[in-house]
This record gives structure tokens, sequence and C-alpha cells, in this order.
């Protein structure tokens, strides 16, 4: 495997991931939404990060409905010789089906997912289990004990949580340390150029805590790549959730990125992932391919330092969001 992306431990755990994580929503059936990509085409991406260097894999069973799991299962068996070669991330919590127990983050659920996860990806173990978000429906001590359960049995290395409010972690937290049960190690939370407001409570807890930070949608979906005349992709034409999330106000940031990106001779997304690879509460952002150079683009960004005047420059436009990405 030749080199091009560094390495750092997530969080305070003794596990190394790649500075850059392979989003492997992208991949699965074209069916679940327009934009995926089916395993011939998603192929020549994934050989592309890995030959790069990129070990950090992160997927959910509902991506496709499960089709993602047996996209990146197959791939990653045909790309490394050894099980141990790659860092392997998925997550529970969203519905599977229209049957009543399968969702949120009851014992049965989560014990049933692990299992359902485990046959989609064809391993014995996934190095990082993760919640993929709050359920309010069931007790946090009986999320966490299950949870605890699945790295006792093996079937999982490390657990983790995703979007919520910061008090709900540290909740849970607190909770696993109650019952000497596990703790999350990371934290995958929306964080962006565009939307800032994990900055305010829950990233001083995670760097506070030692967890680790892998964020999703780390370009906003796309719009810190291009210019806003310049979005004319297929998902950028079919994606109401970022339609919702992000507006017109946004954009001032989106020029701003361009402008230090001209400035340095550089794709507008090495700027905006370069950026938040300098925070030092960030493991690895989480970044979709769905072309070449999207690839290319996120493993040059690690190598790209921004000076404290270009990133003073990015962060000044930012407009303040209401709290967007928990549901």
């Amino acid at each position: 495997m030749s080199g091009g992306v560094d390495y750092t431990r997530l969080g305070n755990t003794g596990l190394q991931v790649s500075r850059v994580c392979l989003g492997m929503m992208s991949y699965g059936s074209p069916s679940w939404r327009e934009w995926v990509l089916d395993l011939d085409a998603s192929r020549p991406l994934v050989r592309a990060a890995v030959e790069a260097g990129v070990t950090f894999f992160d997927t959910a069973d509902m991506y496709s409905v499960g089709a993602s799991e047996e996209v990146t299962g197959t791939l990653l068996r045909e790309l490394f010789a050894d099980r141990e070669d790659y860092v392997l991330a998925t997550k529970v919590f969203n519905p599977m089906s229209d049957r009543p127990n399968d969702r949120g983050l009851s014992r049965k659920h989560v014990m049933a997912g692990i299992d359902a996860s485990l046959r989609r990806l064809g391993t014995d173990y996934v190095d990082l289990y993760q919640i993929h978000r709050w359920d309010p429906e069931t007790p946090i001590e009986e999320t966490m004990e299950a949870l605890h359960d699945i790295v006792r049995a093996g079937k999982a290395r490390y657990i983790g949580a995703s979007s919520m409010w910061a008090w709900q972690f540290a909740k849970a937290q607190h909770t696993a340390d109650l019952g000497g049960w596990t703790r999350f190690v990371a934290m995958q939370d929306h964080y962006n150029l565009i939307y800032r407001e994990e900055e305010r409570e829950m990233h001083p807890l995670c760097l506070d805590q030692g967890v680790g930070v892998i964020p999703w949608s780390p370009l906003a979906r796309g719009r810190l790549a291009k210019l806003p005349e310049q979005r004319t992709t297929t998902r950028s034409g079919s994606d109401p959730i970022a339609d919702r999330m992000y507006g017109e106000a946004d954009d001032a940031v989106v020029h701003a990125v361009a402008d230090v990106a001209k400035a340095r001779g550089l794709p507008m997304a090495q700027v905006g992932l370069a950026w938040m690879l300098a925070k030092d509460v960030v493991t690895a952002p989480i970044v979709g391919a769905t072309k070449p150079g999207h690839v290319e683009d996120a493993v040059a960004a690690v190598d790209v330092e921004l000076s404290d005047d270009e990133i003073a420059a990015l962060e000044a436009a930012y407009v303040p969001h209401p709290v967007l990405g928990h549901q």
C-alpha cells in the first residue's frame, strides 16, 4: 500500500486510523438514492482510496437498506489481504423494515442489528459499532449494557455515537461509567465550514473526554466544493435534506473557500477539508466519493497546511444555524 494519508489514534484509544475515512453511503443500490453507485461502479473508487493509504471505512445498516454493507464487505475483502489491515465502522438505529422492533436502540434490536450487519459485511466483527442517533424511547441504560455485551462478545472492538445533544452524549458516558460498561470512543457529528454549531458544546466535551471526532458531511454535501452557480450534480439536484440544512446565507462562506483556493491554486474541496483537519478535535472527516477526483482531493487535503490568516478568512463569514442533523 502506497503512502499518501497520515494515520492517527482514534481519540484516546490505541486504534490507528487514516486521517481520511471513506464514507460508504455512496455505494450500494441506486434504487435507494439515484446517486448511489452499485458494486462494479464503486470498486475503482474504493480501490483508489485503499491505494492512497485509506484504511478507515464507515457505513450503516440503513444505507441502501443493507446493500451498502454488502458492497463494503465485498470490496474490503477483495482489496485487503488481512482483516487486521483496515478499520470498519457501521451503525444501528434507523428502521430496517416496517416491523416495530426492527429499529431503535432496544436491546432486542441492537443485538439483532449487529448480527445482521456482520452477516452482510461478511466479517466476524466490526472495529467501531455506532448508534446512528439518540433513541428517546429506550432507556440509555438498556442501550449501553447491550453495546457493552456486544463488545464483550467480540462482535465489536469499540463503540461510538453519532449526532445528538452534548448533554445526551455526556449522560450516555456517565451511564456507562456507573454500570461498569464500555464507553463511547468516537462521535460522528455534523460539522463543516458552513455548520459549526458543534464547536459550542459537543467538541469541548469530546476534547475533555478524549473522544475522537469523525464528522459527517465535511464538505456540506458538496456545497463547499463548488461555487453556487456550478452545482449541477445528480445529488445536488435531488437532495432535499441539503436544501433544508443549508441556504443562500451560507454562500459567503463558500465564496471565502473559493478565494483561498484560488490564491493557493487548489481545488475548493481540499481547502474545506484542510480547514477541518487543522482542528485538534477532529480525528478523520468522513468523505463521500462518487468520482475519482473526490478521493484525490480528500487524500491531498491531509498535506495542505492553512495559515492563521487563511483560517480566519474562512471562518469570518460564518452564519449561526439552528441545530441540524440530530433527527
